[in-house]
């Protein structure tokens, strides 16, 4: 006879990110579902969202937990050049004579305040609108979507202890972080402590994106070019889970790539 549920452990949410076909799943658990994300809705054309998986309940079978979870989509802007874009994420570069190609899956002709909007009119919170690249055009856009829909979207790209508040105050709910945090290939926890002053733990997100290093799950930085020493376990996680409201990760060796599975290996470990 299988355990009565027991209450799950709270910890910092994860939302598990894949921007295209493949979703994104909110856990507090190592474990996780995956459904579409790219839906079509008349008038608007392809609306990229995720998927964010609350767990309830949990109990026990075999060994291992099983958690019982309700399902909701949270939307999400990418920014790129002032543009709504969906990429893939392994071509993102920084150096204008590399010989990678910008690889763009999907591109809107409707500005990021139009989607905001969107997702405003049908009620969808916590998404977010991530600037791929730092340039005034995208973050005129992503200002632009935040006062569209104030205290509805999150905002990354660029985010760090000067600027953190100036988003906060423009409408965003919380700021998301990789690079200030993770600089230099090493975890900045003065950085951390201090971000956290500031904006609060309950509006911070710390994106731990990453790629398959030598067998083990690496968070990477500036554009998910630069790998770290920092990785994507179970210590990682409880540590930083005193400092975030929630995690976001992206599975960056698949993003954009329209696969429709994560990888059991990856949500696993």
């Amino acid at each position: 006879m299988p355990l009565p549920p027991q209450p799950v452990r709270r910890s910092c949410p994860i939302l598990l990110a894949v921007n295209d076909t493949c979703g994104v799943t909110r856990m507090t658990s190592t474990c996780a579902a995956r459904v579409p994300s790219l839906r079509w809705a008349p008038q608007r054309g392809w609306v990229g969202s995720w998927v964010s998986v609350r767990p309830a309940k949990c109990r026990t079978s075999g060994g291992h937990a099983v958690v019982c979870a309700a399902v909701s989509f949270r939307p999400c802007i990418d920014i790129h050049k002032g543009k709504v874009k969906q990429i893939v994420g392994s071509t993102l570069r920084d150096l204008a004579n590399d010989s990678m190609e910008l690889v763009t899956n999907f591109e809107s002709d409707k500005s990021p305040a139009e989607f905001a909007k969107f997702y405003k009119a049908d009620e969808l919170l916590g998404g977010h609108v991530i600037m791929l690249g730092a340039n005034p055009s995208s973050q005129a856009a992503a200002l632009e979507a935040l006062r569209a829909y104030p205290g509805g979207l999150q905002v990354g790209g660029g985010i760090n202890l000067e600027n953190a508040m100036s988003y906060l105050n423009e409408g965003a709910s919380h700021v998301i972080v990789t690079s200030y945090v993770f600089s230099d290939g090493k975890m900045n926890t003065e950085r951390l402590r201090k971000l956290v002053e500031l904006v609060g733990k309950q509006r911070l997100v710390l994106d731990l994106s990453c790629r398959k290093k030598d067998g083990r799950y690496t968070i990477v930085t500036d554009r998910w070019q630069k790998f770290s020493d920092v990785f994507v376990d179970e210590p990682t996680l409880e540590y930083l889970a005193a400092f975030a409201d929630e995690f976001l990760v992206h599975g960056v060796d698949v993003e954009g790539k329209r696969c429709s599975y994560v990888p059991c290996y990856q949500v696993r470990n």
